[in-house]
């Protein structure tokens, strides 16, 4: 799964991984380990429905002897106290209190935030005329809006958006960026206790579930993770999206005018958390004529799922209010419940300020320059330069 062709067309190495293995694939992730790739929308949605089979406890796994202690995976598959690794009544425990908090976010507020912290990174660069959008403007915004919501000032962010992303990736520095942002969520919570506030750390540690601190730790972890680097990922591929595609045109002068189109279209087709590690097979089972062992690795292919061409809308044809992709997966872990309209809300004023005060904004090199992030866990643009008016 590392390679230059899945970099720059994943859909193209999806279909050619359906047309070798079928719906379901065998894979090799870092250091040559076995797994799973989940490649159709049908076996996916019953992965995902099917928790009792596909399990989410990481100690199941049968292949912990052949894993380095650095190896890059390692914050996504290493057990914690963390909500992702719970499983039956523990689960809806903590996903309960993660849903009620988020649940409390006002998302009128919450669009106002987003459009504040918009204006002031446009005011950072419109006197100059030219803009780096992922780096000056998408991985911005929802970094600033979350950490807000965590009680952290602007000021404080500092390096955390830099180890939001390193540790989301696959490369050599993921497991101490975790550690770094393991130290900010404590001290957030600290923070929290001694000076209690309308910020997530306070709510977690009054909520009647009882969390444990490791427990709010990792679970403040997970929030901060889902909402920052998808969101500014969902904020960049549908900028990248709406310069690049020709029906988008009149959008770009107009300001508002199909956002929403744009920002659904994108989680079908280029969608920010392309594949999931994952699920661990509770029992020996068969999945789309494959034989999985109990133990066995299963990574989750949202992208692949929703670029499967027997489910795929087509947009040309006005299935723009389709919203059945797995982007969000699907069952019990799925994103909670709050958590995608929140990263909609932020993504869409993020999207509207900036066409509303840069109305002729262009990309400033070719499109078919511009590349992808090499991730194979997630998808966005590597840099996404723009020019317009200096105001």
């Amino acid at each position: 799964m590392h390679s230059l062709d899945f970099e720059s067309d994943p859909a193209d190495l999806y279909r050619r991984l359906r047309r070798a293995h079928g719906p379901v694939a065998p894979v090799l992730l870092d250091d040559d380990i076995p797994a799973w790739l989940v490649l159709g929308y049908r076996e996916l949605h019953y992965v995902t429905a099917n928790p009792e089979i596909f399990a989410r406890d990481s100690r199941r796994w049968h292949a912990w002897d052949r894993i380095p202690p650095d190896w890059p995976l390692l914050p996504y598959v290493m057990h914690t106290p963390s909500v992702l690794f719970t499983e039956g009544a523990e689960h809806r425990r903590r996903s309960g209190a993660i849903t009620d908090v988020l649940g409390a976010v006002d998302q009128y507020e919450l669009r106002i935030a987003a459009e504040a912290v918009g204006d002031r990174l446009i005011d950072g660069f419109a006197g100059t005329g030219h803009a780096e959008l992922m780096t000056d403007y998408a991985g911005q915004v929802p970094l600033r809006v979350v950490a807000g919501l965590f009680g952290l000032d602007e000021d404080e962010t500092g390096s955390l958006e830099a180890d939001m992303v390193a540790s989301l990736d696959d490369g050599a520095g993921a497991v101490d960026a975790y550690q770094r942002i393991h130290a900010t969520m404590a001290m957030l919570l600290a923070r929290g206790r001694e000076t209690p506030g309308p910020d997530v750390p306070t709510r977690m540690l009054l909520h009647p579930a009882g969390l444990a601190d490791e427990e709010i730790i990792q679970d403040m972890i997970s929030i901060m993770a889902a909402g920052q680097q998808p969101t500014s990922n969902w904020i960049g591929n549908t900028l990248r999206l709406m310069l690049t595609d020709d029906r988008f045109a009149v959008t770009l002068s107009g300001g508002r005018r199909n956002v929403g189109q744009a920002l659904n279209e994108v989680l079908w087709a280029d969608t920010p958390t392309q594949n999931f590690v994952g699920r661990w097979a509770a029992r020996d089972t068969v999945l789309a004529g494959r034989r999985i062992a109990k133990g066995d690795c299963v990574v989750l292919g949202l992208a692949a799922a929703n670029t499967d061409p027997q489910v795929r809308p087509d947009f040309t044809a006005g299935s723009t209010g389709n919203q059945a992709h797995l982007s969000f997966s699907h069952g019990e872990h799925r994103c909670p419940a709050p958590a995608p309209e929140m990263a909609e809300v932020i993504s869409r004023a993020a999207v509207e300020v900036l066409l509303d005060r840069l109305p002729d904004l262009a990309l400033s090199v070719p499109a078919e320059r511009l590349v992808w992030r090499p991730s194979v866990w997630m998808r966005g643009p590597a840099q996404l330069p723009v020019r317009f008016t200096a105001m």
